[in-house]
């Protein structure tokens, strides 16, 4: 059992006594995620409505074989896309994530840590890589389950890429392991920390993502960073 407010208490600091680098990181991975997740700027709502109906009177005006070949055309370049994208997630962003929690972890006791330091998420590429697609992997057969176990799985393994820099010398299923043991008890109490921060998101959404980039979004990997030093001095 952890005491949320002091993690995050430390999170908070270590994070405000190297703001910017902190600030960078954080707007790195969300990028990273916003454009490798596939994110793209929305139209307005009229416009799409009327682009969707514009698209669906031409698809009715074809005949039987062009509509079966547009749909043919359309679900090969999703399935192109989506590969494209998985490829890109644990080839780029998984090794990213990794640097950037290695970045914020190593910020918890020297906060003079540099913004280069993101890049030793490539470093060992082969261990970062075949560690985190087994995580994934792990994560997406129980969320097929059900969302709830898939959510579960998902904090269990939370400790995964701090794990992977601080461990090499451990193997993927290991490493898997040890975080699991590390979650074991802390799950719900992480969950609801986790929540803690719902205000934060919020006043982030009314200004329009300000409040996220400048404060919650480092903020939160900086707490995230903390609680992993606190379930590591358990382990101990």
């Amino acid at each position: 059992m952890f005491d949320i407010k002091a993690v995050k208490e430390r999170g908070r600091m270590a994070f405000k006594a190297n703001y910017w680098p902190c600030v960078i990181v954080g707007l790195i991975l969300t990028i990273a995620y916003a454009v490798f997740g596939g994110y793209s700027g929305a139209q307005g709502k009229d416009a799409s409505e009327q682009s969707a109906q514009e698209a669906a009177n031409a698809f009715n005006g074809l005949s039987s074989k062009e509509q079966t070949a547009v749909i043919a055309i359309v679900l090969s370049a999703l399935a192109v896309i989506s590969v494209i994208m998985f490829l890109v997630e644990i080839f780029v962003l998984n090794p990213l994530k990794v640097g950037g929690l290695h970045f914020f972890k190593t910020n918890l006791n020297d906060p003079g840590t540099k913004v280069g330091t993101i890049k030793e998420g490539f470093g060992n590429y082969g261990h970062v890589f075949g560690t985190m697609f087994l995580t994934d992997l792990f994560t997406l057969l129980w969320a097929l389950l059900l969302i709830v176990p898939g959510l579960i799985k998902a904090y269990s393994y939370r400790m995964v890429p701090y794990l992977i820099k601080d461990h090499p010398e451990l193997s993927a299923t290991d490493t898997i392991t040890l975080s699991r043991k590390m979650m074991d008890g802390n799950k719900w109490r992480t969950f609801v920390m986790d929540l803690s921060f719902l205000g934060w998101i919020l006043l982030g959404a009314v200004t329009f993502g300000l409040v996220n980039l400048f404060w919650t979004s480092p903020y939160m990997y900086s707490t995230g960073a903390a609680l992993y030093d606190e379930l590591k001095a358990k382990q101990v």
